[in-house]
């Protein structure tokens, strides 16, 4: 007997194209290679390597046969073929425009990447550049020791074209050689041959730098920010680019980084993942930089994808299991992975809407400006729950950011409605907070077709679990779903993406015996935190050791303006604790000169509690009215004084106190204000690169501890090494279970840097080295040594610089401040030659060399000081001992990036100082008389408009520039006769 056989009905449970990233990279056990590897024959493995994976391998030598593979690809490609004039002109107009630069091109692959061709009958034709939807229509292509005629011949090592355009450079260095020189060569490329012939090298989207045994790649805009850092640094006359410390490494699912360059190879140049990153993982910002995702920000937005595609074809939507959160360390760019999320999704044909939900007013407004910053126009934003309504009705509104609480009211007022039938995507950022509670039940039970995915730095397990609201919502787990990836704080560290923390435990009172014990009750025990003297002595603490801390003697370029050194927060216990710190500083204060004050803000506002049993930091609202009248009359106080700072018109009134939150942080990111004292507000979600030092005489512990923390440590330059923690209380224990909590059992020896023993060692080391092998007073001949010696003691400024932020060091510097001082002007002496060597020259030394000279400036001999020594001069002037003074004073000129090239005035004036002179007031006065007396030499030599050229100089200097638009030059240069021979001026 046999029974009917019915026909099965397949349903995928999940489709998923290749993985960019592989879920888990296994070295092969191949044998391993022992003879020496020169650099030819790493590039030939690499070639190799790339044809087994189906690249083709060209024979290109010159840029016409580049241009005819070009055309023949773009013919491929597009199934067409061009006339000789249809590509001219398509060649001219749309690849190779006479004003196109890196910017141009990067564009037209990014945003515009179907040209239209006119063809020679008239009609029209779109021409792909690339193939962004089918990604293996695509052709890989590479080619190597291509010649270009720059301003000087150059060979690129090699370079891997996209259906004819160099889209890839790699850039190859022998083993045993510092990687950072072929990070080097590429700039020197930029600079010298790139943009020759057609410019087609400025197509180049990716950079990838290898020694064989390290590789990292970058987008183009790392190598061009690294160009104009070096330019602006020429004029700055110091080396401060960090250009190199925004290279990514290439790694797995599970973060282990792939760095041999044969691994590299099999992973990141497996086609289907160069062309992911290429046409899906670049965002072209509206500043029009380049930014390129990092292997785990990929993994994350394709684990996103992947479950909603899991999630639609299992029917599991409107259910936790049809999301997930992902579980991100604080600092390692979720805004942009989240962008990327809701991007992609936003271009599934399945899905209606997506919803970026943030749980303050503040997150909405940076959000905005990120996602504003990532695509002009891409989401919007609403300032009422009204306009919220209108774009979950307007169908082309498709990424919408709202806060919970708009959505929550939204949702309260309309019981019905077409949206909560649509398929939704929810995002919520820092799901580790308000969505725990009665609004997070409300929106999940009001939609019906959503996928809720959260985005946590820190998030909620057991452990760090609440007990009280709902036991269903308690953990990040039980609100959001799986986690889909994870990337820790000690991953970060790593991979170098932010920095790691030193933290100091300031014992400032001896607490009676009975503070400690745990039987009396916590309102004594801050009654006693908050003695007076107490707090006058952590407010004596952080004035004394304020410059020390912020490391403002060292300077650095931000953004336009040159800085010296970085800012803090001050995180305190409650408000009470907070308004008593700033009438200390304001009473410690108040005989400095105004010059020389801190400039301190103060910002709070109402919060339920202001320290929670779980380690949450209770989020403080915009709202002022929960405030008591005397801590609400304090903080307009306070205001009225950040008034009077800055020239503003704030107060606690409704919207100007939310004005007040964004001119406060603006001018922190800007390092306008010195410190800013808070109770919980800019301890989440705020990122100030400047921001280096935080203070705690508040009990932190678990997420809130790690946020507060992660103020401190997000990478700015070479003088920022680390995130600086001063606590005024015993947080030891608490910072050892939170890192055990978010990072894993080796996270404090990752997270916190060494012990001062450790660094302390490894310095002593150093110096004996450096005294023993380059005594003063001998020369340094050759240029292996001197290639030593700059090594050697570049590492010393570096351990310094460490150094010097712990109290111990003080006295136990080992060398004398004159020997500091000889050695540093040595090495300043070969910084300023190997700067002047011809061109050609500098392609055999400055490629291995690294010079800090960004340490040099931490002690940095100013003005001030010379003239202290100059006074100290004409006190001993035929004492014997003026000699010696005079000796400190060239050998501290010397020793000075900045006042190296100042020398003959100051001896000038140094020989023409009187006896009884007032110094300062002399120096001042000698300054001015020589500016006008070259300003007159300029003017008569150059047959300038004097009085314009005098109000031109005036107003350069106040301005801090030279105006490069306008007519203002033009009215201090002579009368021009545009009928000269040579259009000269007459």
């Amino acid at each position: 007997m046999s029974e009917d056989l019915k026909p099965y009905r397949y349903e995928p449970i999940a489709l998923s194209n290749e993985s960019t990233v592989v879920a888990e990279f296994v070295r092969p056990n191949e044998m391993r290679e022992e003879r020496y590897q020169s650099e030819a024959e790493l590039e030939r493995d690499f070639i190799a390597r790339l044809q087994v994976q189906a690249y083709e391998y060209l024979r290109l030598t010159s840029e016409a046969d580049l241009v005819a593979n070009l055309r023949r690809q773009l013919e491929a490609l597009n199934k067409i073929t061009f006339s000789d004039r249809e590509w001219q002109q398509f060649f001219g107009e749309k690849i190779a425009g006479a004003n196109d630069g890196i910017v141009e091109k990067t564009a037209r692959l990014q945003e515009d990447h179907i040209q239209v061709l006119k063809r020679d009958d008239g009609s029209t034709k779109n021409i792909y550049l690339l193939d962004k939807q089918s990604i293996h229509n695509n052709r890989l292509q590479v080619i190597n020791q291509y010649e270009a005629e720059g301003a000087r011949a150059t060979r690129f090592d090699v370079t891997v074209l996209v259906n004819g355009l160099p889209m890839v450079h790699i850039e190859l260095k022998r083993r045993g050689v510092d990687i950072r020189e072929a990070f080097n060569q590429i700039d020197r490329y930029q600079r010298d041959s790139f943009w020759a012939g057609s410019g087609l090298f400025e197509y180049v989207q990716l950079f990838v730098i290898s020694n064989g045994t390290l590789t990292k790649y970058y987008s183009n805009t790392t190598r061009d920010g690294h160009l104009a850092e070096q330019r602006s640094n020429r004029r700055a006359r110091g080396k401060m680019s960090n250009s190199f410390a925004f290279t990514s490494w290439w790694a797995d699912a599970k973060n282990q980084p792939i760095t041999e360059l044969a691994d590299f190879t099999k992973t990141f140049f497996a086609k289907h993942a160069l062309l992911n990153i290429l046409t899906r993982y670049c965002v072209f910002d509206v500043d029009r930089k380049l930014l390129v995702m990092r292997p785990y920000q990929i993994v994350a937005a394709e684990r996103i994808l992947q479950r909603i595609a899991t999630a639609t074809n299992h029917r599991q939507l409107g259910t936790v299991a049809a999301g997930g959160y992902i579980w991100h360390t604080t600092g390692s760019g979720k805004t942009l992975t989240s962008f990327k999320a809701a991007q992609l999704a936003r271009g599934l044909p399945e899905i209606d809407k997506v919803l970026f939900v943030v749980d303050r007013k503040d997150l909405d407004y940076q959000t905005m400006r990120e996602y504003e910053r990532f695509e002009k126009g891409a989401a919007n934003s609403n300032t009422s729950t009204a306009v919220l309504q209108r774009q979950l009705e307007d169908a082309n509104a498709r990424i919408i950011i709202t806060t919970i609480q708009k959505l929550s009211r939204f949702v309260a007022r309309n019981k019905k409605h077409p949206v909560y039938d649509a398929h939704v995507v929810v995002i919520f950022d820092e799901c580790h907070r308000s969505q725990f509670g009665d609004m997070h039940t409300e929106i999940t039970w009001t939609f019906k077709r959503y996928h809720l995915f959260g985005f946590t730095g820190t998030p909620i397990f057991a452990d760090n679990a609440g007990t009280g609201g709902n036991p269903k919502l308690r953990t990040t787990e039980q609100a959001f779903g799986d986690k889909l990836h994870t990337y820790t704080i000690v991953d970060a560290i790593n991979d170098k993406n932010v920095l790691p923390f030193r933290i100091d435990y300031i014992n400032t009172i001896k607490a009676a015996a009975a503070i400690r014990d745990k039987k009396v009750p916590a309102i004594d025990t801050e009654r006693a935190l908050l003695a007076p003297e107490r707090i006058k002595q952590i407010v004596d603490y952080i004035r004394e050791h304020f410059d020390q801390k912020t490391k403002r003697s060292a300077s650095y370029r931000h953004g336009s303006k040159r800085l010296n050194g970085f800012n803090s927060l001050f995180a305190t216990a409650s408000i009470d604790a907070a308004k008593r710190y700033y009438t200390e500083f304001a009473q410690q204060q108040k005989d400095v000169p105004p010059a020389q004050r801190l400039k301190i803000g103060l910002i709070y506002s109402f919060a339920a509690n202001e320290g929670s049993e779980d380690g949450l930091l209770d989020e403080e609202a915009f709202e002022t009215d929960g405030l008591d009248q005397g801590s609400r009359d304090f903080l307009d106080a306070a205001i009225r004084d950040y008034n009077g700072l800055f020239a503003t018109s704030f107060d606690t009134s409704d919207g100007k106190f939310e004005n007040y939150y964004k001119d406060l942080s603006q001018r922190l990111k800007n390092r306008e204000l010195d410190l800013v004292i808070v109770v919980n507000m800019f301890l989440t979600g705020f990122d100030a690169t400047t921001l280096n030092t935080l203070w705690v005489d508040k009990n932190l512990r678990a997420h809130g501890l790690i946020q507060a923390y992660s103020r401190t440590n997000r990478i700015l330059n070479s003088v920022k090494t680390y995130g600086n923690i001063v606590s005024f209380r015993d947080l030891e224990q608490a910072t050892n279970d939170a890192l055990a909590l978010f990072g894993n059992k080796d996270a404090k020896g990752i997270v916190l840097l060494k012990p001062y023993a450790d660094y302390y060692t490894e310095y002593q080391k150093k110096v004996a080295e450096l005294v023993a092998l380059f005594p003063l007073g001998q020369a340094i001949t050759g240029e292996a040594a001197q290639k030593a010696f700059i090594k050697l003691f570049g590492s010393i400024l570096r351990l310094k610089n460490i150094l010097t932020a712990f109290d111990d060091f003080a006295g136990n510097e080992i060398l004398s401040d004159r020997d500091f001082q000889d050695y540093q002007s040595l090495y300043l002496n070969l910084y300023a030659e190997f700067r002047s060597t011809s061109e050609a020259e500098k392609e055999s030394i400055n490629d291995d060399v690294v010079f800090e000279i960004e340490l040099i400036k931490q002690v940095e001999i100013n003005v001030d000081y010379i003239l202290m020594l100059v006074e100290r001069y004409i006190k001993a002037k035929g004492t014997g001992q003026d000699k010696e003074i005079r000796a400190t004073i060239e050998r501290a000129i010397n020793s000075s990036p900045s006042l190296r090239n100042k020398k003959d005035l100051i001896e000038a004036f140094v020989d023409s100082v009187s006896p009884k002179a007032q110094v300062d007031a002399e120096w001042q006065a000698f300054v001015a008389r020589k500016k006008i007396e070259e300003l007159d030499r300029i003017i008569a030599d150059e047959g300038l408009n004097s009085d314009e050229t005098k109000t031109f100089v005036d107003n350069a200097f106040r301005d801090g520039g030279i105006p490069t638009t306008g007519t203002a030059i033009t009215k201090i240069l002579p009368p021009v006769s545009r009928f000269s021979k040579n259009n000269n001026h007459s």
